[in-house]
């Protein structure tokens, strides 16, 4: 049963809010003068009613402290003046799914302006037909290439060496930039003009079943509401940079062009599609922290998700999640020797967890079924027992092919 998605603008008059008779909650997307600053989610009966005086009292206990916070922070801190952006590629990486792509693409088309305009490209990867392609000649301003070989970071290489621009940004076909998307990249280049990569909030499209409520509740890929710099060291984290999960989500992120060449672009190894459809973006992420350049998270630089409708696809999800995960782990272990006691311990950590949840979760004490649970660690268990070395026969096969 379906959530409804509210955005409350915290500096006016709260609203009223009624739960529709087909609802089971509601969510709530909290802004500051347009600044995203929260989100909450609350199981309510259908029909219930929340007085400006409820929602308060809700917000409040939820994010009173940050909204204080924020406060302080305007007083304090001069704002950073947002200096043009260099030049930007926006590149959405794409296999049969014009719907979703036309949405994508739509949002993206609505921040152009007069004074500024996007590059955006479209990799169509592998394609069974012409949609894509029929779908991007209807558009200006947007332009198509084909990558043949089946795999997301062949796609993502062939957009790295497609653009001419300073900055790339990465979008996937299933999200909806913010309004504020653009101005958020802006101000995270503006704040850190050394940083190589990028990362920014993923909030849900939609709530619509039960599955996407499930994946939301357990964090979903939210990443928090503070902008975080990450370096070469993390304070009380003595996995960092290993545990790569932390910086970012690869629907949403963006580099210095010039660096991702440098580090020798993608891992095509990983995300290769439906044998590994992961790890491509731990990978990328770690490797830019590895050769010395910070990465830089901003809630502000913001999309929302289209997430799995059906709980078999989430199922699934989440068992990609463990292959990925791994697969990226194992690699690191081979190709980077100097981390190989920090990624045993992350190895061992991330064993301890899963068994600890799924603990929990047969307990009645986790948001997640057993299954769910389980569906992760098995898929941890085959990217550790040779997935990586599978994927680099399977990609020698592939370009052996397309040669």
């Amino acid at each position: 049963m379906p959530y409804s998605i509210i955005e409350i603008e915290v500096t006016q008059p709260l609203p009223t809010i009624s739960v529709l008779e087909s609802d089971t909650g509601i969510a709530l997307i909290l802004r500051r003068k347009d600044k995203p600053i929260g989100f909450l989610m609350q199981a309510l009966p259908a029909k219930s009613v929340l007085t400006p005086e409820d929602l308060a009292q809700f917000i409040a206990k939820e994010v009173g402290t940050k909204l204080l916070e924020e406060s302080i922070r305007e007083e304090l801190i001069a704002k950073a003046d947002l200096a043009p952006l260099p030049s930007l590629t926006v590149a959405i990486c794409t296999k049969d799914r014009p719907e979703n792509l036309a949405r994508c693409l739509q949002s993206l088309l609505n921040l152009q302006t007069p004074d500024l305009k996007l590059e955006i490209l479209v990799i169509d990867n592998a394609p069974s037909d012409e949609r894509t392609k029929e779908l991007v000649k209807s558009l200006q301003g947007v332009r198509y290439v084909r990558e043949p070989k089946p795999g997301l970071d062949f796609a993502r290489n062939r957009a790295l060496h497609s653009a001419t621009s300073e900055l790339l940004a990465f979008l996937d076909d299933d999200v909806v930039v913010d309004r504020k998307w653009l101005e958020g990249l802006m101000e995270a280049w503006a704040e850190n003009p050394d940083a190589a990569a990028f990362t920014g909030l993923v909030l849900p499209y939609e709530l619509a079943t039960d599955a996407q409520i499930l994946f939301e509740q357990r964090g979903g890929f939210r990443r928090g509401f503070e902008k975080i710099r990450y370096g070469q060291v993390l304070p009380g984290n003595p996995l960092h940079p290993c545990g790569a999960g932390i910086f970012g989500a690869g629907c949403n992120m963006a580099f210095r062009r010039e660096i991702l060449l440098k580090i020798g672009g993608f891992d095509d190894a990983l995300d290769t599609g439906a044998p590994l459809p992961g790890g491509g973006d731990l990978d990328i992420f770690y490797r830019v922290i590895r050769a010395g350049y910070p990465l830089v998270y901003e809630p502000k630089y913001l999309v929302f998700h289209q997430h799995r409708r059906e709980y078999e696809k989430l199922r699934r999800q989440y068992w990609t999640w463990g292959l990925g995960f791994m697969a990226f782990v194992v690699k690191s272990y081979q190709s980077d020797p100097p981390q190989r006691s920090q990624l045993r311990h992350l190895i061992w950590w991330w064993l301890k967890d899963q068994l600890k949840q799924f603990r929990d979760s047969l307990r009645g004490r986790h948001v997640l079924p057993p299954m769910m649970i389980l569906a992760e660690l098995w898929g941890g268990v085959v990217g550790f027992f040779g997935e990586y070395p599978r994927s680099l026969r399977r990609i020698e096969q592939i370009r052996r092919q397309f040669s």
